[in-house]
């Protein structure tokens, strides 16, 4: 089963947000984060899988999600897309432009993008011990 952030704080905030303030979307991505680990935690215990798609923009966030999968026995995998900030920009415009419904929420702008885009921490060798990177073109 996979879990999508986008479509979580497409439905449940987008029409509350005002401003792109971090503070005030954070809070609500760890709300979603919260019921979203609800759900999974049942879907592992009996036996499934899931992929989380949840951002995960800082070491922390990832490592928290990593020890509440080792909790219950499982070895999360941490998988990473290593892609230059141009192409992430034109993988950006392209899922703007087509809307696919299976990946689109909401637009991503270029304030979106370029006040996330420093935001966001590498993860390490220790993290992807348990995962693999993957080098985008």
């Amino acid at each position: 089963m996979r879990f999508s952030i986008d479509p979580w704080m497409q439905n449940l905030f987008s029409k509350d947000m005002t401003s792109l303030d971090y503070a005030w979307m954070i809070e609500r991505v760890n709300r979603c984060y919260l019921q979203i680990w609800e759900v999974c935690e049942q879907i592992l215990r009996l036996n499934g899988n899931v992929v989380l798609d949840l951002g995960f923009t800082t070491r922390e966030q990832r490592a928290r999600f990593s020890e509440l999968a080792k909790t219950l026995g499982v070895h999360a995998e941490v998988h990473y897309l290593n892609a230059t900030t141009e192409v992430r920009r034109q993988r950006v415009d392209k899922r703007n432009a087509e809307k696919d419904p299976g990946v689109y929420a909401f637009e991503v702008t270029d304030f979106m993008f370029d006040f996330m885009e420093p935001r966001y921490e590498v993860p390490d060798a220790n993290e992807l011990a348990n995962g693999r990177t993957v080098n985008a073109q």
